[in-house]
């Protein structure tokens, strides 16, 4: 397709959107509800064809010689199918955001003021691997009132394709318009760039993967943006911290999953630990075949290879950590305020003072203390899943949600009241 094929195309899609938008902004609570649970019931019923188009895109990928992490970021299986069943109907179980009164006051001048939530109109959202996010931002989207406009990875094409199907028979069978949740049709690179232009059809745009597309979306767009560049999060095991409480934590905050975006890709141990306990951190993470990377004292455990500078405040996304000594909590702050990306940051402390500070001073979208990192989703945070974590400080921060995909607007009643 030729450049004035993709801005075609990307038109008829951006108004065919508009005028999705339009209904959905008024549509029952009830409406929504049906179509995520009928999208869940057409997922699950799918679930062979959905798996048949994943392998697909997995050989796919297999040549194109993806990353292991990339890979799994990739796969399907039964139970990440059960896991998209239950995050949509978790989803459809969520009070409807739209109409929901935020604040309400009277004036002195006999005026009766709320300001409601609404939706914020057309989303785009332009992903990877990740074909799940086909699911989660549709019905995050549907269930705010918003249209949205989905652009997959050319490595999860098909099993996005599937997913995408399942989704509008659930629109079709609540009677909401099939526009509501499109999926641009074809991994031409040319309908990005267009989709980042759009400003009289899309209201925002929400980039998810690495780096390099977040970045281009970033610099290119001129809708605006809800975005990470890294999820660069750090682990803090204070001198106080709880001896098996920290290895608990440490290890699943890296290794439950190496390649998303709330894995740990930087340990920080404070001296009073290491005094105490030695290397107990680093030498459970090598045992689980993790590549750790430090300096100074820390090299003299066995396993360990030396850090390069580049390796404090970089996002692995597979079997790697950096990991350095610091002076206490203020070492760590002073750490993370240099290499962070303002995502994820969990303090590993029993004094409750210490876990204070941690928490007044580290400027990141999600601070914790004594949990793991990878706990940093929607879906854990009772959103029922996110359509991906915003680390800037306009409009939502955090995981992104139904409510945050939602503006508000004031309504205003008098009775016969002017002016004086």
């Amino acid at each position: 397709m030729d450049g004035s094929g993709v801005a075609n195309m990307m038109g008829e899609i951006g108004t065919a959107a508009r005028a999705a938008a339009a209904e959905l902004a008024f549509a029952s609570p009830q409406a929504k509800t049906q179509a995520l649970h009928a999208a869940a019931d057409a997922v699950w019923n799918g679930r062979a064809d959905i798996l048949a188009a994943n392998a697909e895109d997995l050989e796919f990928g297999r040549s194109k010689g993806l990353s292991d992490a990339m890979m799994d970021r990739l796969v399907l299986d039964e139970p990440r199918i059960q896991s998209i069943v239950d995050g949509l109907r978790a989803i459809a179980g969520q009070d409807d955001p739209v109409g929901a009164v935020i604040a309400e006051w009277d004036m002195p001048s006999g005026l009766h003021i709320r300001r409601v939530r609404t939706p914020l109109g057309v989303v785009g959202v332009i992903y990877e691997s990740r074909p799940n996010v086909t699911a989660d931002a549709a019905a995050l989207c549907l269930k705010s009132g918003n249209a949205v406009i989905l652009r997959g990875g050319s490595e999860s094409y098909h099993s996005s394709a599937a997913l995408h199907r399942c989704m509008v028979e659930g629109l079709r069978a609540a009677g909401l318009p099939e526009a509501a949740i499109q999926m641009v049709p074809t991994r031409d690179r040319a309908a990005v760039a267009e989709m980042l232009r759009m400003v009289e059809y899309i209201d925002v745009i929400v980039p998810r993967g690495g780096k390099g597309l977040v970045g281009l979306v970033q610099a290119e767009a001129r809708v605006p943006v809800f975005a990470h560049l890294e999820g660069i999060c750090h682990v803090y095991a204070d001198g106080d911290a709880d001896l098996e409480k920290a290895r608990k934590v440490v290890m699943n905050a890296k290794t439950r999953r190496t390649g998303i975006c709330g894995a740990a890709e930087c340990l920080l141990i404070d001296r009073k630990f290491y005094d105490a306990y030695g290397g107990v951190l680093i030498e459970d993470l090598l045992k689980a075949g993790v590549e750790v990377r430090t300096e100074g004292e820390l090299l003299q455990i066995p396993g360990t290879v030396a850090a390069t500078p580049e390796d404090f405040g970089r996002e692995f996304l597979d079997s790697i950590i950096a990991a350095k000594l610091v002076d206490g909590v203020e070492g760590a702050i002073a750490h993370i305020r240099k290499f962070g990306s303002q995502h994820t940051e969990s303090i590993l402390t029993e004094d409750p003072e210490t876990a204070q500070v941690f928490f007044n001073r580290v400027d990141s979208a999600i601070v914790m203390h004594n949990a793991s990192t990878q706990f940093a989703d929607g879906g854990e945070f009772g959103m029922g899943a996110e359509i991906g974590i915003a680390t800037g400080k306009m409009h939502a921060r955090g995981p992104v949600g139904a409510e945050q995909l939602t503006s508000f607007k004031y309504l205003v009643e008098g009775d016969g009241t002017t002016r004086a």
